[in-house]
């Protein structure tokens, strides 16, 4: 499941923005495959950094800050060349949580593996069972 959709860049950045940049032929149409790409790419960027962090990607509950900064990414792959200031800004921003992501500074709201959970393993000291005689 990606981290973020068309239908979430479309109502981040708007319908007119995203022709712009990702238009069929028509002109009238955004081309899927050409956001498909970005969001792709978005993806694979911020799973790098998360599971740097100790998370299993990709990860299977999504919060909204990652779909948020997801769609801050592939709206900037989209801009290629062309991003402009605000587009860069919102890019490095994404970076940045990201690296804190990976650092361990910032934490996602989901559990990463070690963190413990209900129905883990838990060990405990007792007595012991054998004397270490008789064998």
């Amino acid at each position: 499941m990606p981290y973020c959709t068309l239908t979430d860049l479309q109502a981040r950045f708007g319908e007119d923005e995203l022709l712009d940049l990702a238009a069929e032929d028509d002109g009238v149409t955004i081309a899927q495959d050409i956001v498909d790409r970005a969001i792709e790419d978005a993806d694979g960027e911020i799973d790098g950094y998360v599971a740097a962090a100790g998370y299993p990607v990709p990860l299977a509950t999504v919060p909204r800050i990652v779909t948020a900064y997801a769609c801050d990414i592939a709206r900037y792959r989209l801009y290629d060349d062309r991003a402009t200031e605000q587009v860069t800004k919102r890019y490095d921003d994404a970076i940045k949580f990201l690296r804190a992501v990976a650092k361990g500074d910032v934490k996602l709201g989901i559990r990463a593996p070690g963190e413990g959970s209900a129905g883990g393993v838990q060990f405990e000291t007792g007595r012991n069972v054998f004397d270490g005689g008789g064998f």
